[in-house]
């Protein structure tokens, strides 16, 4: 059986079509995580907010994937992955037309109640894809069938990327954040009504999509994944925190998703200030910062084709191991270089974090059988880490200036940091101390 066949067939069963419907999934909750990275300094201009409050973007997205995450599994376990999936778009629809509400009240609340539902649906898509990709064939190659799904993640993450800049923050009023504040009142809200127009647009599309998508799934008779049921949900919860590789997984997850959030997010805000520094204006400086986070979201997602390709010959925990190294690396990078070259090791970062999510993930669930249903949830709700470390690292940079050096080079020792534990957990799993 060659490596194709081990990946896709099994016991007879070709997973392809499936395969390729769940797979389309993942690049369409790429879009959502990825277009919204960049609100978090397009609400704070608009609204006239701090870093901080803009950063509350970030608590309602990631704050939906934690809430929903253990019912999801329920709903999952009770009915099927195939069901789980359905429940998630149908809910991502609903968030993104709930964005055409929120522009009507012109206030920043109904956009992060908005954030949340859309949410709520992403977070019953990764609690069922994602298992999901892992029991469609071998076990032997689930890791690495499931590195190979996540690697189109990042191709709709570009896309999220593209259209935030292009659509979005391209076409907000060109007006700073400070010359915002000078404005009367009656001038200022025109313009603010003006912009969440402009910025609302993508999201009705993308819902409209997704309803395409909802019922193409719905259509496609797909496989049911047969798993022995193991007794009730306290008992495997208790089984499920008795090992010692899927509970520090979970914490590896949560310090991995904050990381990858924390720099996706606030690179924006470090281009700027260098750009800035240099003469440009703010909204050419937002841009071409956004520019560099492209840059980064496609060197994310070769180094991620090339890791699945790689996991053929090195053991994943070893890979994860090295990469983290490399993270805490360029990290120091970031920190201490405050000009272009801390801005060139912030890029190079996505390298380093590109197999980490589905590694993390693979390894936790490995051998789980059906309670990876539950195994799931919890490492879905571990996103957490993309809710509450944001806007820690927002409350820095808001200092202006730490240690005597500016306070968002200063922030990026959180990110080292969680690469530190992801470290850890690598070495622990390749060197079989758990």
């Amino acid at each position: 059986m060659n490596n194709k066949q081990s990946i896709f067939k099994y016991e007879g069963v070709n997973y392809i079509i499936p395969f390729i419907l769940i797979t389309a999934c993942f690049a369409l909750w790429g879009f959502a995580n990825d277009i919204t990275n960049p609100m978090v300094k397009a609400f704070s201009k608009i609204f006239r907010m701090s870093v901080t409050e803009g950063a509350l973007t970030q608590v309602a997205f990631y704050g939906g994937y934690f809430a929903m995450a253990l019912p999801a599994a329920m709903y999952i376990r009770k009915y099927t992955y195939k069901k789980g999936i359905l429940m998630g778009l149908g809910l991502y629809a609903a968030g993104a037309f709930l964005f055409i509400a929120a522009r009507s009240t012109g206030a920043y609340w109904p956009f992060l109640i908005a954030y949340f539902i859309l949410t709520c649906g992403l977070s019953f898509l990764e609690t069922s894809a994602n298992p999901y990709i892992l029991a469609m064939g071998s076990p032997e190659t689930a890791t690495r069938r499931l590195n190979f799904a996540q690697s189109f993640n990042p191709i709709g993450s570009l896309c999220g990327m593209f259209v935030a800049m292009n659509f979005i923050q391209a076409r907000l009023n060109p007006l700073s954040s400070a010359e915002r504040a000078q404005l009367p009142p009656a001038e200022f809200e025109a313009i603010k009504q003006s912009d969440l127009a402009i910025l609302i647009k993508p999201y009705v599309i993308i819902g409209l999509v997704i309803v395409v998508m909802f019922f193409l799934i719905l259509l496609v008779r797909m496989p049911h994944v047969k798993e022995e049921n193991k007794g009730s949900i306290g008992e495997t919860l208790k089984d499920l925190i008795g090992k010692k590789r899927y509970r520090e997984g979970v914490v590896a997850q949560f310090f991995y998703v904050g990381v990858q959030i924390m720099c996706w997010t606030f690179i924006i805000q470090y281009g700027t200030r260098i750009f800035m520094e240099r003469g440009m204006s703010e909204i050419d400086a937002e841009v071409l910062s956004q520019r560099y986070n492209i840059a980064a979201m496609i060197i994310f997602c070769c180094s991620r084709f090339l890791c699945t390709w790689l996991m053929k010959y090195l053991q994943p925990g070893k890979m994860l191991h090295i990469f983290a190294l490399a993270g805490i690396a360029c990290t120091l990078g970031v920190i201490f270089l405050q000009g272009i070259a801390g801005l060139y090791c912030l890029v190079a970062v996505s390298a380093c974090m590109s197999l980490m999510f589905p590694t993390i993930y693979g390894i936790a669930l490995e051998g789980l059988g059906e309670d990876a249903k539950f195994g799931a949830a919890g490492l879905i709700m571990a996103i957490l880490g993309g809710s509450i470390l944001p806007p820690v690292q927002a409350l820095i940079i808001d200092q202006g200036t730490v240690a005597g050096m500016p306070a968002v080079n200063a922030s990026f020792v959180l990110p080292m940091l969680c690469f530190v534990v992801i470290a850890v957990y690598g070495y622990r799993v390749f060197t079989k101390k758990i």
